[in-house]
């Protein structure tokens, strides 16, 4: 009697973290189906915070648990920073390395899983180049991520990142304009340039561009392109072509801002290289060029040695900047980082400011949300009855069926509750604008 042959199971991969890790992930994926890597588990850590270390070790438990015969392999910054703790639980049966992950050749099955080498992760530091992989698109047609840079110069005195991704480095422009041209001809109505510090790009590349630079080529190759949007940048390292080509329609109206703090003391201690002043000048002037603009900050809380008058000073610095979108962090200590050797604050302190902190978050995007209502507005379909206007404000469809990656007009009806964080809409009549492909009655 003939065996019949059990049908395939492709590589599942779990990705933690930032949006690059999930860019990333999609390559991963991309190169495992090509090799022809069946059954496994492939965990994309992220390392930027001690919870995100544990969360990632859970991940791995219980995908173990989940899939008793799948061997899980491991890779992502907390596993290029600690590949040996990873490499100690039972559960994991490779560690692959931040750039051995986005090569091709790491995940042919025989050389993936043979052999006895549990942890195959070079020396991120000695790694000089990046190369731009291309992927279909991570939301459907609406919106393409597009890997520009990786790897960080600078030094923070909080951030591990660095250790997990190396120094900066860049995707030559021509390669990044040939990518987002494949992807305009596929059918993606928005792309994002996306990159470990983003505005470093282009330092290590022959005659050192700019990311404005970057951004005005892209704008003037790829005349399709409906929309580029900007993924978190350094503030300080804006250049002046960036902040005037911000002005363009085609670009997105919003920012998120690496912003850190709101104490000069602090930021000092921190090692950033900005001030507060300079901070709220920079989003005065992003305002200036483009009155729609809509930003987002990163800000700490309970860092080493911030007395209730500097936390005070990042609390204000929300209004100061008027900021839309907040990524509210509880400070956490990463071994090796030299805000790690200094005097900490107790825990429940960081707790607490933190908890204020996203108070203070959560009631600056309640009045971004109900600055929205009763406008007109374009919305990009995500989903059937999600999607996003030009700032990134999440919007939810009261009615379905519309085609997921075209732009929509509607009128916003109203603001969401608090849990759901988002502005509901109602498109307008089919015929009401023919500039728009698709209506949903």
């Amino acid at each position: 009697m003939a065996q019949t042959k059990s049908p395939s199971r492709p590589a599942q991969v779990i990705t933690l973290g930032c949006r690059l890790n999930s860019y990333e992930s999609e390559v991963m994926r991309g190169h495992a189906e090509t090799a022809g890597l069946e059954g496994a588990v492939i965990v994309n850590t992220c390392a930027v915070t001690a919870e995100a270390v544990r969360t990632a070790r859970q991940t791995i438990r219980r995908a173990a648990r989940d899939n008793p015969d799948a061997p899980v392999i491991v890779t992502g910054c907390a596993a290029q920073i600690d590949a040996d703790m990873f490499a100690a639980m039972p559960e994991v049966t490779r560690v692959i390395g931040n750039h051995e992950k986005m090569q091709a050749e790491t995940w042919a099955p025989v050389d993936l899983l043979g052999g006895t080498e549990k942890v195959r992760v070079n020396d991120i530091m000695s790694v000089q180049e990046t190369a731009g992989h291309l992927i279909d698109g991570m939301e459907g047609r609406a919106r393409a991520y597009v890997q520009v840079q990786n790897g960080c110069d600078h030094r923070c005195t909080f951030c591990i990142i660095p250790y997990g991704r190396g120094n900066s480095r860049s995707v030559p422009a021509g390669h990044v304009v040939r990518m987002i041209q494949r992807l305009v001809e596929t059918g993606h109505y928005e792309v994002v340039l996306t990159g470990v510090d983003l505005t470093s790009w282009g330092a290590d590349l022959p005659g050192q561009p700019e990311l404005g630079n970057l951004v005005q080529r892209i704008l003037k190759l790829v005349p399709e392109l409906k929309q580029l949007r900007i993924s978190s940048i350094d503030a300080i390292e804006m250049d002046e072509a960036l902040i005037e080509v911000m002005g363009d329609r085609r670009i997105a109206p919003f920012m998120h801002l690496s912003l850190q703090h709101g104490d000069n003391l602090i930021l000092k201690r921190m090692k950033r290289r900005h001030s507060r002043d300079q901070a709220i000048e920079l989003a005065e002037r992003l305002r200036t060029v483009r009155p729609d603009m809509a930003l987002g900050a990163d800000i700490i809380a309970g860092f080493p040695t911030e007395n209730e008058a500097a936390f005070e000073n990042s609390l204000r610095l929300i209004d100061d900047c008027q900021i839309a979108f907040l990524h509210a962090f509880p400070y956490s200590p990463r071994p090796g980082t030299p805000a790690a050797r200094m005097p900490q604050l107790e825990k429940t302190v960081i707790k607490d400011r933190a908890a204020r902190l996203r108070a203070a978050g959560q009631a600056a995007l309640r009045k971004h949300l109900e600055f929205h209502v009763g406008r007109e507005v374009d919305v990009l379909v995500e989903r059937q009855q999600q999607g996003r206007l030009p700032d990134f404000t999440p919007v939810a469809l009261e009615t379905g069926g519309a085609e997921a990656g075209r732009p929509i007009r509607a009128r916003i009806r109203r603001s969401l509750d608090r849990k759901t964080r988002q502005l509901l809409v109602r498109a307008y009549q089919d015929g009401f604008d023919r500039r728009y492909a698709r209506w949903v009655s």
